[in-house]
């Protein structure tokens, strides 16, 4: 780790690598933070740190509530089960994170089924292929209902 000083203080230099949760490497001051923060039970509402963290989050974003997931792989597969229920498909990309990189979870978690197409050269998802795999209302189908970007 390197510290620099910066205006008479010494400031940890150090890269954080924040893409990914099993990437991020805490520096010695976000421990010492984790370490002093007040802690209570977040199932009772009353862990002051988690609170704090929702209400910034919701009223910086303009929200009427926010909600803290320790993961992007949490919070991909809630907002999925949000809005999909069992034997409910949504579209998504072959190379989208919720797709190839999440254990299948929405599967397997959400019984809800991918249906993945393939991304156009510049990553996209063409309209019309989109447009072709949303299935007709149908009892032999899944619902198609959602598309994730």
């Amino acid at each position: 780790m390197n510290a620099s000083t910066n205006a008479g203080r010494n400031v940890d230099a150090a890269v954080v690598d924040l893409r990914s949760d099993t990437v991020t490497q805490p520096t010695a001051g976000m421990r010492a933070a984790m370490a002093a923060a007040p802690l209570g039970d977040d199932v009772f509402g009353d862990d002051p740190s988690v609170n704090a963290l929702q209400s910034a989050l919701a009223e910086r974003l303009g929200f009427e509530a926010a909600l803290f997931m320790p993961t992007g792989t949490q919070s991909n597969l809630c907002a999925l089960m949000a809005h999909c229920q069992r034997g409910d498909e949504y579209i998504v990309g072959q190379f989208a994170h919720t797709y190839r990189w999440e254990g299948g979870g929405a599967a397997v978690l959400g019984s809800i089924q991918p249906q993945p197409l393939n991304h156009a050269p510049d990553g996209s998802l063409p309209l019309a292929d989109i447009e072709a795999n949303i299935k007709p209302d149908d009892a032999h189908f899944a619902r198609t209902r959602l598309l994730a970007l």
